[in-house]
């Protein structure tokens, strides 16, 4: 498929239930139904009880505001994010993919509504509330799942949306989406590495089952098995500097930990890796603290690679290699894809640019 190419038509999306819905079905007047909704006088207790059976039944919610109720949209759309909360204020590649977001809404006079919630379920809670509310527009998915049920549940609803960081899906061509070639990214730090003479490598990751860390993983084990590298591996985390120190300790100190994903083959006990990737800037940083609490140097006894770059990674010493894009501007992408939707416009698959690597002082020839 060619990337910016118009997808498929979707299908049409499922109705809002109305007050006339509810007339019918409990079969008492529009201002009945009104009336008993908006707690006035005018009907009996038994007909509003009934009514609001039948409301719930039928899953309608009021309108937010009266510009929704005379059709003219909520001028807002929506992110919520499944994610654990207290990593988010570290997080620089959320803060930036928002205000890239927040700058083009803010051409459009449009506002955004954001939630973080506990799991994928809750989120699409969520989705449903907001469409049958009508709160929002349409939505900007975040972490796209090797499982997910959110596209479905968007098309069902007729939600516009875009995912960022998902690759193109043919099987729901109502949704947009804007992706990073995660494949090839970690491809140029394996042919970094490599060259540098390391052979034993860990892939300290982010949260399983999120589309772009199983990538990265099947990536790093794709790049290790055409290089035959038999000692490189992934653990997952969940992203915050505590894990990212933690899982540090650990394989510096010749761990081999539950769960992780070996690349090339099985990891001896006791083998030190003597280069380690990092899926964010705050891990990395933290990475490099606990390896220098344990005598270790950075890059004389390991080399370390930051997935995303950012002024962290040149507030501490040694300066931080590091994956480099232009975050803002994936976040201004995604909501011109989103405008664009509301605008009538069609479903697209954009790709951004490849992630570049950034050589700094954390990368060196392997001296193991």
């Amino acid at each position: 498929m060619k990337w910016g190419a118009r997808l498929p038509a979707k299908r049409s999306p499922a109705r809002r239930p109305t007050m006339k819905d509810i007339a019918q079905r409990a079969g008492v007047s529009e201002s009945a139904v009104s009336f008993a909704l908006n707690d006035r006088p005018g009907v009996s207790e038994i007909t509003r009880d009934r009514v609001r059976r039948v409301a719930e039944q039928l899953g309608w919610r009021p309108s937010t505001a009266a510009r929704q109720l005379s059709g003219e949209g909520a001028a807002t759309v929506g992110l919520v994010l499944a994610r654990p909360a207290d990593t988010l204020g570290v997080d620089s590649f959320f803060l930036q993919l928002i205000s890239g977001i927040q700058e083009v809404l803010a051409e459009r006079h449009l506002g955004l509504l954001f939630q973080v919630v506990e799991d994928v379920d809750d989120e699409c809670a969520v989705y449903r509330r907001w469409w049958a509310e009508h709160r929002v527009d349409g939505v900007l998915v975040v972490d796209p799942r090797t499982d997910d049920a959110r596209p479905d549940l968007l098309d069902e609803l007729g939600l516009p949306a875009v995912v960022i960081g998902g690759a193109p899906d043919a099987r729901h061509p109502g949704l947009s989406t804007v992706w990073a070639d995660d494949a090839g990214a970690m491809a140029a730090v394996v042919d970094e590495l490599s060259a540098l003479g390391h052979r034993r490598i860990v892939h300290i990751a982010g949260l399983p089952g999120l589309a772009h860390t199983e990538r990265r993983i099947r990536t790093l084990r794709a790049e290790a098995d055409r290089r035959g590298l038999a000692e490189v591996r992934s653990v997952t985390t969940d992203y915050s500097d505590a894990e990212g120190a933690a899982v540090t300790r650990r394989v510096l100190q010749g761990g081999v930990l539950e769960g992780e994903v070996l690349a090339g083959g099985i990891v001896e006990g006791g083998s030190r890796p003597t280069a380690l990737i990092y899926d964010n800037d705050v891990m990395a940083v933290a990475g490099v603290a606990a390896a220098t609490e344990l005598g270790f140097s950075v890059p004389g006894d390991v080399s370390v690679v930051a997935w995303e770059d950012s002024a962290l990674c040149r507030m501490v010493k040694p300066w931080l290699s590091a994956l480099s894009r232009d975050t803002v501007e994936f976040g201004r992408t995604a909501a011109k894809e989103l405008t664009s939707l509301l605008d009538g416009g069609p479903a697209r698959a954009v790709r951004v640019p490849v992630p570049r690597l950034i050589s700094r002082e954390s990368t060196g020839p392997c001296g193991a």
